[in-house]
């Protein structure tokens, strides 16, 4: 199976409008064209405004799988969003890397994606909250993605170096005990 980086994405803490009223957030992210910084803290230019939900070591670099992305262009028509006829851009889900290949159901804590100069591990499922619903323009964004169990993935930089969008990388298999759907739903349950 051919896995690839379609989109490495960044963005700035900045004021986002909520329901609850504006709060800070660096979900906001926008594909980068030129090769990105890969440290252990994340990616070169990202800004994290909640270190308790995404950054750290072990949360350092969320990746989600482009395959998700019509169902969400979908949603928002349907929901009507006020922009909803746009198509989303990469990024809009507030991930850092938008992938092909690889969905949850085929990431496991602890697998390896290797990219020819970075190396990343995959270390737990996002748990959606109200900002995602103001990221996509609808109220019940959170509970969709929680209902159908597509979260991405946060990873933790095992060998830093840089990424670059259209890169192939490769998935070396952990000790496969733990997948991120079955944690995710997991957690759902208990949140």
């Amino acid at each position: 199976m051919s896995r690839r980086l379609l989109s490495v994405n960044t963005g700035p803490v900045q004021a986002l409008a909520t329901p609850q009223g504006e709060v800070r957030s660096g979900i906001a992210k926008r594909g980068r064209e030129e090769a990105v910084g890969v440290g252990l803290l994340g990616l070169q230019g990202d800004e994290q405004a909640d270190l308790s939900v995404h950054g750290g070591l072990t949360k350092a670099v969320y990746a989600y799988p482009s395959e998700h992305y019509a169902f969400w262009q979908t949603v928002r028509a349907q929901a009507g969003a006020a922009d909803w006829g746009q198509v989303l851009p990469w990024g809009s889900v507030g991930e850092n890397l938008t992938l092909a290949g690889l969905v949850e159901q085929e990431a496991w804590i602890g697998d390896r994606l290797v990219f020819p100069d970075c190396e990343l591990i995959v270390s737990e499922p996002r748990q959606p909250c109200f900002k995602f619903n103001a990221a996509m323009g609808f109220n019940q964004a959170a509970k969709l993605m929680t209902q159908s169990g597509w979260c991405g993935f946060y990873l933790a930089v095992s060998r830093p170096g840089s990424l670059r969008a259209g890169q192939a990388f490769e998935l070396l298999a952990g000790p496969r005990e733990v997948g991120i759907g079955e944690l995710f739903k997991s957690r759902s349950r208990r949140g």
